[in-house]
């Protein structure tokens, strides 16, 4: 992959020089990393191929496509299956490479545009303090704010991450050395060092297999949500806070230096928290058990200690300061003397010895807690701390000591980070939701109540019965479980997930575990029955008053479209029972309730998904209010706007109001995460982008006055409009994917969905159960599939017979009509949102490509008739979304993006074309090794390219 020399001048439109300049290096050295690994005759077959697919999207006039078409089908015919292997490694890995220089690009222009002293950019912690000052919001009113919030991504493993770690860690090390490369004081051995290391860094990346050789299991998928802790979350999450805090403390939230921000009363509450399902998520996964989720659990807290060990030895370095020239405090010299320390050296420095204790005791907590060993051992042992706030209680003793004379300074940085570090991680690091499926709960229940003697058929009872014998037995004191009797496996299994859950909140906290999710949620039974296997594991008990404490939050998951437009009256139902608000208040009087993004699409498509979620949260806000239940959100959303995805601050701005008033939560899954979460400044940037959109969602304008009876209602018509156009919208959805005869076995043969369920790219199987049923295919390789042969239908089928039907029988005619849908555009961030997202994922739609996967099908007839309905209503959605946006070109609100996929297109057509022969081989009968291990690596390319494709 040839490429101009960096230092070579280069054509620029100025702020995007960089960045092409970076992107040609890094083809260039991995056109010669192939050269010398490969031989000459691979490089040239990937070089001409490369030539062919730039002058095709970039530089083909009318009369040379089709000539380059055939170009582009004679370079791939006749490959050998090693080169092949070559081919597709080596634009799979332009793509990683285009990456790491696009995300060092975006780190690049928002530094410059700091230092620029141009406003703070939208989306930035600074714009968000700035506009909340200019509408009178005060420090205090954001404080109280993030006392009652929470703010929290939580990580799945949901299997649409492909990269192994190895590679990320290549990535990581070739974007640290185009950094060093970027300084203008290298001396030219130390460039041409930086160079060489670059070169073996990619050399590297090169040998290294793309693929897993086994599928992972979920200790691995453990391992790897962790390592996104020791890149990113344990050093940028603390420094975030300060940061936060800085801002708090000046009026337009410059953050100038503050020596004295570090005082207690100045510190901000712990409102961003990080969350995770990696080994606590048993929906569909038979491999999460009790023992997964200790194991998880365990390994979270060994690293957070660990770190703090790291961090309390290195502060015992810095904290140097003699009682000679200075006086601690009683409390400093009282832990100096508990430590024991005795040695001659640190006889008059009081800080140091008293940090030699905290050592020696969190030395001794993480071998209580995970049976471990610190890497450096403690000179004194000493008892283990009860807790995490013990714990940061001596962090507090030793920072208001340094503040007593004069040392507040020194009371900032690693210190203020550490305190921040234990508000947010704890000893547990994250808290580990479980998740299961309402059935599998109800099947444990009604085998309770059977063996009990209480129910002989629980399943057969109507809801209302259900209701009245679970309230029954809930306020029932004697246990139901039976001493020695028998139990079915899915009840041990069940029940000792939640015996785990207990002991793991007695042993490190009630943050570790707390909650409890229900998928498919559809009845307030649903809820009941997990209550009663709390009950009966340990963490639903009544207090020493009597009234019952509920352990863990009990949360809903309304997932499907019908599940959604039944999420009010269903928690309706529960907050009129008696029992279930004694449980709410035993928990603060919270109510956390999860939406689905991904199945609720899949069952309705894009357009009824989103207004079906966006009434779902409206009504829910509006019980919650004239219920008195606070209410947290939380959005299971994925990768592609199919699943949920696209910007987040905007999707946040576009909820109705009062859904952040008590914070928000949401799901960070697959590719997304090391998209967003492998760099340290992108993290960041990621989490003030939450935070932002958090605070200016809560203290909108329209909320600024909560109580107020004369708040402009959301425009009614808009509501009728979008009704009807999401009503429209379903009908052609369900026609195509569920009434369609034969669609399941065109989307089988025209997308790699089979060859993507063999792929070891997760421990969760693809489907739910052993079936070819969309019904029962998960969300994520669903819409994942769809993406791989770039037709991406979760995220825009629907849309152009909805807008077509409701304008030709408008009243007043097709113009009033549009003119009515451009209002809406206009002045609605949730229609403004629906319609940006649906504009990025047509942008990377291509049809020609598409075809050539329809192809595949082997009835042609069936391929041209579904192919036909798809592209007929591509077209209309394409001429839909223009008539309303107004633009002449997809993204041309968007030119950042617009340049990113330009860019990244002609490495991605080839992947496709080879995927496309790959198939066709593969399932012609050449079923090696080889040939599946081609097609595994081409899904992994297109994925790390489309970077939001599961």
């Amino acid at each position: 992959m040839q490429s101009p020399n960096i230092n070579q001048t280069q054509p620029s439109d100025g702020k995007d020089a960089r960045l092409r300049e970076e992107t040609r290096l890094l083809g260039r050295v991995l056109g010669e990393v192939i050269r010398a690994a490969s031989g000459e005759d691979t490089f040239n077959k990937i070089e001409q191929i490369r030539q062919l697919a730039v002058a095709f999207r970039r530089g083909a006039k009318a009369d040379e496509v089709v000539q380059l078409k055939q170009k582009f089908d004679q370079e791939f015919e006749g490959l050998s299956i090693e080169l092949t292997l070559n081919v597709v490694r080596a634009f799979s890995y332009f793509s990683i490479l285009a990456n790491i220089a696009e995300d060092r690009h975006h780190n690049r222009r928002r530094r410059i545009h700091r230092q620029s002293g141009s406003p703070p950019q939208l989306g930035s912690l600074r714009h968000a303090v700035d506009a909340l000052t200019k509408r009178n919001i005060t420090a205090a009113d954001i404080k109280k704010w993030m006392e009652g919030a929470l703010v929290s991504p939580v990580l799945t493993a949901h299997p649409t991450e492909v990269q192994r770690k190895s590679v990320l860690d290549c990535e990581r090390e070739v974007a640290r050395l185009l950094a060093q490369l970027e300084r203008s004081d290298l001396f030219p051995e130390e460039h041409c060092e930086a160079q060489e290391a670059l070169h073996r860094s990619i050399l590297q990346l090169w040998q290294t297999a793309m693929l897993r050789i086994a599928r992972l299991r979920v200790i691995d998928e453990i391992e790897n949500g962790l390592s996104f802790y020791r890149y990113t979350f344990l050093s940028e999450l603390p420094r975030l806070y300060c940061q936060t805090q800085r801002a708090l403390s000046n009026s337009v939230g410059d953050a100038q230096c503050d020596m004295t921000a570090g005082a207690p009363s100045q510190r901000i509450p712990a409102f961003f928290r990080m969350g995770s399902w990696i080994g606590g998520d048993r929906d569909g996964n038979p491999y999460v058990t009790a023992d997964s989720q200790a194991e998880a659990m365990r390994r979270q807290a060994s690293l957070i200690l660990q770190h703090y060990l790291s961090e309390v030895h290195a502060l015992g370095a810095e904290l140097s300061m003699s009682e000679r020239l200075v006086k601690p405090s009683e409390a400093v010299m009282a832990l100096a003397e508990q430590s024991h320390d005795d040695s001659v050296h640190r006889q008059d420095e009081p800080y140091r010895r008293a940090l030699i204790g905290v050592y020696a005791r969190l030395a001794a907590t993480l071998g209580a807690l995970t049976n471990a060993q610190p890497v450096r051992r403690p000179e004194v042992e000493m008892a283990p701390y009860a807790s995490a706030e013990a714990f940061r209680h001596d962090l507090d003793t030793i920072s208001e000591s340094l503040s007593s004379h004069a040392g507040q300074a020194l009371a900032q940085g690693r210190l203020a980070h550490l305190r921040y570090a234990v508000d947010i991680f704890g000893f547990h690091l994250a808290s580990l939701d479980l998740r299961q499926n309402s059935d599998v709960h109800e099947a444990v229940v009604a085998e309770l109540f059977a063996k009990a003697g209480v129910s002989a058929n629980y399943v057969a009872l109507d809801e209302a019965a259900r209701v009245a014998l679970l309230v029954r037995e809930l306020e029932n004191p004697r246990p139901l479980i039976i001493p020695n009797q028998h139990y079915s496996e899915v009840v041990e299994s069940e029940l000792n997930i939640f015996r785990t859950a207990a002991e793991i909140n007695l042993r490190f906290g009630k943050q570790a575990v707390p909650n409890a999710i229900i998928s498919k949620a559809q009845s307030v039974s649903d809820l009941l029955e997990v209550g009663l296997m709390l009950k009966e594991t340990g963490s639903l008990q009544p207090s020493p008053q009597g009234a019952p404490q509920l352990g863990l939050a009990i949360i809903p998951l309304f997932e499907t479209i019908t599940d959604l437009r039944e999420s009010v009256p269903i928690m309706q139902a529960a907050f009129a029972l008696p029992l279930y608000r004694a449980w709410l208040k035993s928990r603060g009087g919270l109510q956390e309730i999860m939406l689905g993004y991904s199945d609720s699409n899949k069952d309705g498509g894009y357009l009824t998904a989103n207004w079906e979620l966006y009434r779902a949260q409206k009504g829910l806000v509006d019980l919650a209010r004239a219920s008195g239940i606070k209410l947290r959100l939380f959005h299971g959303r994925g990768g592609t706007v199919g699943r949920g995805g696209g910007p987040t601050f905007e999707a946040i701005l576009a909820q109705p109001e009062g859904c952040s008033d008590f914070g928000v939560r949401l799901t960070e899954q697959g590719e997304v995460i090391a998209a967003k979460y492998s760099d340290p400044d992108l993290g960041r940037r990621n989490f003030e982008t939450l935070i932002s959109a958090s605070l200016l969602a809560n203290f909108s304008e329209s909320a600024a006055d909560k109580t107020s009876k004369h708040k402009r209602p959301e425009n009614e018509l808009w509501w009728s409009i979008m009704g009807q156009l999401s009503e429209s919208a379903r009908l052609a959805y369900r026609k195509l994917v569920y009434e369609t005869p034969r669609f399941v076995e065109f989307f089988r043969g025209a997308t790699p969905i089979s060859e993507i369920a063999e792929l070891n790219i997760g421990s969760r199987p693809a489907s739910r159960k052993a079936s070819n049923s969309i019904e029962d295919l998960r969300a994520i390789p669903w819409v994942f599939s769809w993406s791989q042969c770039r037709l991406s239908i979760p995220g825009w089928y629907g849309f152009g017979s909805a807008v077509e039907n409701w304008t030709e029988k408008h009243p007043e005619g097709e113009a009033a009509a549009l003119a009515s849908l451009r209002q809406m555009y206009l002045q609605w961030p949730f229609f403004q949102t629906v319609l940006a997202n649906m504009d990025m994922v047509l942008a990377k739609t291509d049809l020609a490509i598409a075809a050539r996967y329809a192809d595949l099908v082997p009835d042609r007839a069936l391929a041209k008739e579904m192919f036909d309905i798809i592209v007929a209503e591509l077209q209309r959605s394409l001429k839909c979304l223009r008539a309303i946006t107004g633009q002449s070109e997809l993204l041309q609100a968007n030119p950042s993006l617009a340049r990113s996929i330009r860019n990244r297109f002609p490495y991605l057509d080839p992947l496709n074309h080879l995927q496309i022969q790959l198939l066709r081989r593969y399932r012609g009968g050449q079923t090696d090794i080889r040939t599946k291990r081609a097609i595994h690596l081409t899904i992994n390319g297109l994925a790390a390219g489309l970077r939001n494709s599961g």
